[in-house]
């Protein structure tokens, strides 16, 4: 009796965690109606920046193009008026 081959998904290589724990993502924004982005909040914004002060791309926080780029022109925003930081290395 032949062994039944297991078909290779292609995601297997760089992703080490199984399928059945991964989340789905999605739009907070969308989800939860969030029209618009302060700038001057710094603790909302600090969530979509990594430890070095760099924004995090769409493919880990799951933010739609629309909100991504609302995203990244308000931490520049509040990079310019010093409410966040430009690097660091221990922002959070």
């Amino acid at each position: 009796m032949a062994k039944a081959q297991k078909k290779y998904t292609g995601s297997s290589v760089f992703n080490t965690t199984p399928d059945a724990i991964q989340r789905k993502k999605y739009c907070r924004f969308k989800k939860n109606g969030i029209k618009y982005i302060d700038y001057k909040d710094a603790n909302f914004l600090l969530k979509f920046v990594n430890d070095q002060g760099k924004i995090l791309p769409r493919r880990l926080t799951g933010t739609s193009l629309k909100f991504q780029r609302k995203i990244s022109q308000a931490v520049k925003r509040a990079r310019h008026i010093a409410v966040l930081p430009f690097t660091g290395d221990m922002i959070k």
